[in-house]
């Protein structure tokens, strides 16, 4: 039972840290402003970040369909496997998925809420060998 009151705190915390617009809303839409990517080289090592592309996408997150979908130029979407209990320390609150995208490779979607840089949010999409970051904010 400690696992599920945890799970359910997470999930308020969650849905507190993102401005819900309606109390009863289980979808929750974002707009990018930039994307940048991050991949590990032929010997394993990351590389650097690319430049920011400035870039103007919506980002929807469905609890109850269990998915998170970028409406990029090819539509990325990624179903939540897993509901990764929310991690706050002084400057972040990161609420995490672990999931499965649509050509069936793992991956953990992060949400970051960084609070000492006025609530700015980011999206990361960590497949283990890339990254792919997207600033967003509420829609």
């Amino acid at each position: 039972m400690i696992k599920t009151s945890s799970i359910k705190l997470s999930f308020l915390l969650f849905f507190l840290s993102f401005g819900i617009q309606q109390t009863y809303s289980q979808s929750y839409k974002f707009t990018t402003s930039g994307v940048s990517v991050l991949e590990k080289n032929e010997r394993g090592k990351w590389g650097e970040w690319s430049n920011l592309e400035l870039v103007n996408l919506v980002v929807n997150l469905d609890t109850t369909k269990k998915r998170i979908v970028v409406y990029s130029r090819i539509i990325q979407v990624y179903d939540i496997i897993t509901f990764v209990p929310a991690e706050e320390n002084d400057s972040d609150i990161v609420n995490s998925f672990v999931c499965k995208n649509i050509d069936g490779e793992n991956c953990t979607l992060s949400i970051i809420t960084r609070k000492k840089q006025d609530n700015r949010k980011q999206l990361y999409i960590n497949f283990g060998d890339r990254i792919i970051l997207y600033n967003i904010f509420n829609a």
